[in-house]
């Protein structure tokens, strides 16, 4: 599910939002995501928001222009992918 640009914690929150089991992806997910961006579709070509606090105040974003991971601060507005795990 992708959502319009908002702050990490606003983003975590429209995840949570969603029902048993959404959530924001890991750094690692993300990076598979944009790996595999062209086969799964519907990536805009800028910033989406991880799981993963940084530190204080920041958390990392994969880049889907270039395919970089980076910590920003979690006021920042970026893109939103919610994920859920597949229950067998």
């Amino acid at each position: 599910i992708h959502f319009r640009k908002t702050n990490w914690e606003d983003a975590m929150k429209a995840c949570a939002d969603l029902g048993d089991g959404w959530r924001l992806p890991t750094r690692l997910e993300l990076l598979i995501m944009y790996d595999n961006k062209d086969e799964i579709g519907g990536f805009a070509k800028f910033i989406y928001w991880s799981s993963m606090e940084y530190g204080n105040g920041s958390a990392w974003v994969q880049d889907f222009f270039n395919g970089g991971q980076y910590d920003f601060g979690e006021n920042f507005f970026h893109y939103v992918r919610a994920v859920r795990d597949i229950k067998k």
